[in-house]
């Protein structure tokens, strides 16, 4: 794995984190949201949001109207995290428990897509992404949704990523003592979809059957 520049190395246990891309791009396309953070006038802002991955960089949307979008559509820092848990670590004391993880947080500025073509692409990465082969499926976007729409692309050329995998690590001493520890593992899956009254009459279709 090659290792981080040291700006973007965490403070402890800079063992579990790398730069390399395939590492990256694959917790990313695993992800469906993301939290943004950044700063105006000296607050902090913390915002949750769906996002994709396409190429080197990841998008996200939202109304042009948005307080959040439009602060960061001007390109001021931001920070971007995304963590996907994937188990439990049960150890034989509370101060070894832990969390088996993947994570990337990323360094970046917005840029906005401006470009038309790029724009409603970005709108049919996320859509397919968050409900896998439902663009065609859907009635098509409007231009006129597209122009309400604001699309920001984020370089991911300053992104880092940190695991933790495997049994607890105990202490010494505590390795004899009859507690149980393991994992309990946490999976995050889609489960079967609930039509809303217009769609009582109206077939499942394949991609979400």
């Amino acid at each position: 794995m090659s290792t981080p520049p040291s700006h973007l190395l965490p403070s402890r246990l800079p063992k579990r984190s790398t730069s390399d891309n395939e590492v990256i791009y694959t917790i990313l396309d695993e992800a469906l949201f993301c939290t943004i953070s950044y700063a105006v006038d000296n607050r902090p802002f913390s915002i949750p949001t769906a996002f994709v991955r396409y190429e080197d960089k990841i998008y996200i949307h939202g109304s042009v109207g948005s307080h959040f979008i439009r602060e960061i559509e001007k390109g001021i820092p931001v920070c971007i995290t995304v963590m996907l848990t994937d188990a439990l670590v049960v150890a034989k004391s509370a101060f070894s428990h832990s969390v088996n993880y993947r994570s990337v947080i990323i360094f970046s500025n917005a840029e906005k897509v401006d470009d038309w073509d790029t724009k409603k692409a970005a709108f049919e990465w996320l859509t397919t992404k968050i409900v896998p082969n439902s663009w065609d499926y859907l009635r098509p976007m409007k231009d006129s949704e597209v122009r309400k729409t604001t699309a920001l692309a984020f370089s991911l050329e300053e992104a880092c990523a940190k695991t933790r995998s495997g049994m607890p690590k105990d202490e010494e001493e505590d390795l004899e003592l009859p507690i149980w520890s393991g994992l309990i593992p946490i999976q995050t899956k889609y489960l079967a979809p609930v039509a809303d009254e217009l769609s009582q009459n109206i077939p499942l279709p394949k991609h979400l059957a």
